[in-house]
């Protein structure tokens, strides 16, 4: 059942952009969990991380954190960008 639902999130992503992802959004709680969703490729992960590092969620008098609806708390871009990295490197890319 969740691998269904993290297969919709990177459809969704990957197909209509980060405005509607975001109703969709509750399993990821941080950008690694994203990483190591193990019923996703590769490409979907990507997807996902890039939307939550994109602009569209940045907080406005904050914009170094994103705070994607349905988590928890905001994360720094930072985060994304060592998820993004930890992606990179457990596929060699």
């Amino acid at each position: 059942m969740m691998d269904d639902m993290f297969k919709q999130i990177a459809a969704t992503a990957v197909n209509i952009g980060p405005e509607v992802l975001a109703s969709h959004w509750s399993p990821f709680r941080r950008p690694l969990d994203v990483v190591k969703a193990p019923a996703l490729s590769v490409d979907d992960k990507r997807a996902i991380l890039a939307a939550w590092a994109s602009d569209f969620y940045a907080i406005d008098s904050k914009p170094a954190l994103r705070h994607m609806p349905g988590t928890p708390e905001p994360v720094s871009i930072d985060e994304v960008r060592s998820a993004l990295r930890e992606l990179d490197s457990r596929y060699d890319i």
